[in-house]
């Protein structure tokens, strides 16, 4: 609860708005009677909210309603109110649900345009692999080649191999691309 009776109050500026949209131009407003506004609007609230509360709390519940806020006008003898009350909060419920409804189909076309896009995206991978694929067997026929041309030049003595696990000529260098590679061998013993 409030400590000091001051902080009930309603925000000045907030009181002066609303008494300036009440009144028509050229009509003006004394301080002391601003003062006296808020304060009458102060008690009006906090008459609202316990009379609200009673109501709440004869239903066992902690939190208050726009129902108990109706119920509580009723008591208050504001009966005039309550009509204009449950405009606004209809209103305000039926914009709630239109934002509700808008924010889901969004949501729900967002969700298409990721699917939409994750779709590409896996076509565009299938024919990375098919293309891959190709590759991956242009390179293992090209292993198949290399293999005869060692088991050749084995039979020949001239050419060492070299690759993983084999020992290679202190004078042998290798050059190549991701397509093949060549092997220089020297015998220069100088």
């Amino acid at each position: 609860m409030a400590e000091r009776p001051e902080d009930l109050n309603l925000p000045n500026a907030v009181v002066t708005r609303i008494i300036k949209d009440a009144i028509p131009d050229g009509v003006n407003v004394s301080k002391e009677a601003r003062l006296a506004i808020s304060k009458a609007a102060s008690v009006f609230v906090l008459y609202a909210t316990s009379c609200s509360n009673n109501y709440a709390m004869k239903a066992k519940r902690k939190t208050i309603n726009a129902n108990d806020v109706i119920s509580a006008m009723e008591e208050m003898e504001f009966d005039q109110f309550e009509d204009p009350l449950k405009h606004c909060l209809e209103a305000y419920r039926n914009e709630q649900k239109n934002k509700k409804e808008a924010n889901e189909k969004k949501k729900k076309e967002k969700e298409v345009e990721v699917q939409t896009v994750e779709d590409v995206m896996e076509e565009e991978e299938d024919d990375d692999d098919n293309d891959g694929d190709n590759e991956k067997d242009e390179d293992f026929v090209a292993e198949e080649d290399d293999d005869d041309d060692e088991e050749e030049d084995e039979e020949g003595g001239d050419v060492e191999s070299v690759g993983p696990g084999s020992v290679a000529n202190d004078n042998a260098s290798v050059s190549g691309s991701a397509t093949g590679s060549v092997v220089e061998i020297s015998d220069d013993d100088g």
